[in-house]
């Protein structure tokens, strides 16, 4: 008996938070033009974590997009995601069920998190790489089309260097790692700073410079600190795509943004991203791990546009992203330490079939909550200072944070237990996810 072999799944994803009708119509685009091109079954998954009335409008948004062959889409709200992630968690039979499903779906917002959530219904649906897209961004196009990131995500991802060095416009790849799978794919944004502090910038030069600076390790000399700041959180700039360019290599996580990123199940069904909440930056880890465990990745120029939503504006948007922001400036204590030590270790991260070992990570993880916070000390007083020279409402939030150092010092530490705890439990969840299938997530 013969048959055609089933097509190869791949899942779109678009977490979002708020209402977003225009990014669902573009993602759902790229959906359609992937599964024309690459002849893949495409899983456009939206987890929906917005109030009801954009709920409501996204939902009205999905079910008036046409029908396309090799095209599936998902739209879930938080109850279906929950009630998804109760029975893997069952499933997998892991310690401190309750804890692990809080960590998952929060209450706060975690861009780590939803991601998460994305690699888990990836799983079960069978997808061999998963494709994430912001709801603050939409495609530059060219000559009127939209310039899809897809286009280099599906062609190598999973797939051994080797063979797609014939098909990127340069390889910068050294022969060692030419028997490795592609792990990731991915570009950058142009547009507004990733990170919304221009207005910081326009008041104070040497102010800015000061806060970005504090994300480069402390003992970083000033010229480091200097480029570091020069580069960080403007992506790729603001020149237009006008052709395709694409690079074999061990991607730099400074050239890529998780707004315009894939990764192989390989990856993303072995370590998860951190479930930090209320935190810019939670979900870069996987960008850092697959470069210093020298894995693969495709780094090409079909960079996004980024854009800022209204709420940023407001004064309690302000506030939220201004604390997130520091909390990330928190968080890098324990990352540094973390990316150092990834980056010594390099292929040792890997076991012999050349898979990521979630234990190396989580012991690294471990290891660093015991380092002393004199270093965030010295943060939050840097932060504290330099926003009372801006004045004004940058003043006042500093003034808001004295009463919050030591929580938030107690935070950053717990995220890096919580993202260990849920790294050891992550193999098994999966595993469960595959299990499980979708049961009805549909959507």
């Amino acid at each position: 008996m013969s048959g055609t072999a089933a097509p190869e799944r791949i899942c779109l994803a678009l977490p979002t938070n708020r209402a977003c009708s225009a990014t669902l119509t573009a993602v759902a685009g790229e959906a359609a033009y992937a599964a024309r091109r690459f002849g893949v079954e495409v899983h456009l998954l939206v987890l929906d974590s917005s109030d009801e009335p954009a709920r409501a409008e996204h939902a009205r948004v999905m079910a008036a997009l046409p029908a396309v062959a090799g095209v599936v889409a998902h739209h879930l709200d938080e109850e279906e995601q929950r009630a998804f992630l109760e029975r893997v968690i069952r499933r997998a039979g892991c310690a401190e069920p309750e804890r692990l499903l809080s960590l998952l779906l929060p209450s706060a917002v975690s861009y780590g998190a939803c991601t998460d959530r994305a690699f888990l219904i990836a799983a079960a649906l069978g997808c061999r790489s998963v494709h994430r897209r912001d709801s603050d961004s939409a495609y530059q196009t060219l000559d009127g089309a939209p310039v899809h990131p897809v286009r280099h995500e599906v062609a190598a991802l999973g797939r051994p260097a080797a063979q797609v060095a014939h098909e990127v416009s340069e390889t910068v790849l050294d022969t060692a790692h030419a028997g490795r799978p592609v792990a990731m794919a991915g570009a950058s944004f142009i547009g507004e700073l990733s990170v919304d502090i221009g207005e910081m910038a326009e008041l104070d030069e040497t102010v800015y410079h000061e806060v970005v600076s504090l994300w480069a390790p402390s003992h970083w000399s000033e010229e480091s600190k200097r480029e570091l700041v020069e580069e960080s959180f403007r992506g790729a700039g603001t020149a237009p795509f006008t052709a395709d360019r694409s690079t074999l290599t061990l991607v730099d996580p400074m050239r890529v943004d998780m707004c315009n990123i894939s990764f192989s199940r390989e990856v993303y069904e072995r370590v998860p991203l951190p479930p930090a909440t209320d935190t810019i930056g939670s979900d870069y880890f996987l960008i850092h791990l697959v470069h210093d465990a020298t894995l693969p990745g495709v780094l090409h120029n079909r960079h996004i546009e980024n854009f800022y939503t209204p709420h940023r504006r407001t004064d309690a948007g302000f506030r939220q992203y201004q604390t997130r922001f520091v909390k990330f400036l928190l968080s890098m204590l324990y990352f540094h330490f973390v990316y150092d030590r990834m980056a010594a270790a390099g292929p040792a991260l890997l076991d012999a079939e050349q898979h990521v070992r979630a234990d190396a990570v989580s012991g690294l993880l471990r290891e660093s909550t015991r380092l002393d916070r004199a270093e965030n000390r010295w943060r939050l007083d840097r932060i504290d200072t330099a926003y009372r020279k801006l004045g004004g409402r940058y003043e006042a939030f500093a003034r808001s944070l004295v009463a919050h150092r030591e929580r938030l010092l107690d935070q950053a530490e717990r995220d890096i237990e919580e993202f260990a705890l849920l790294t050891d439990s992550w193999a098994a969840l999966a595993r469960a996810a595959r299990s499980e299938g979708t049961g009805g997530t549909s959507g």
